[in-house]
């Protein structure tokens, strides 16, 4: 994993350098991806949230809807349902307007969490 994170690292400063946002936005929400599964939820959900500001900024609402759906699952996972439902809702608004398949399963594991939280 630390051979991710530093290959990640690298290329965010070339994309940097190069102004390419959209890499920019991929390399930060990948690192997020890394820090998340070596369990550093709180860093991941910061590269996340840089992420979704460039995906903003560049008009990428597959990048946003993406963003906001990983922030909604590393907040799950620190106990924070109710910020996560609203991410993952964020995130399915998204999904559905540009059509994503992706759309069904962010709706699945929604009324799971909606589900758990009224049980």
């Amino acid at each position: 994993m630390q051979k991710a994170i530093k290959y990640y690292e690298q290329a965010l400063i070339i994309d940097r350098e190069i102004g390419d946002r959209r890499g920019e936005g991929a390399d930060l929400g990948n690192l997020g991806i890394v820090y998340k599964n070596l369990g550093y939820t709180r860093k991941a959900i910061e590269y996340y949230e840089q992420a979704l500001i460039i995906d903003h900024e560049i008009g990428d609402r597959r990048g946003e809807g993406t963003d906001l759906w990983n922030m909604a699952l590393a907040l799950d996972k620190l106990d924070e349902h109710a910020k996560a439902i609203a991410q993952a809702e964020a995130s399915l608004k998204i999904y559905e307007q540009i059509e994503d398949p992706r759309a069904e399963k962010v709706r699945q594991q929604l009324a799971e969490w909606q589900r758990i939280g009224n049980g």
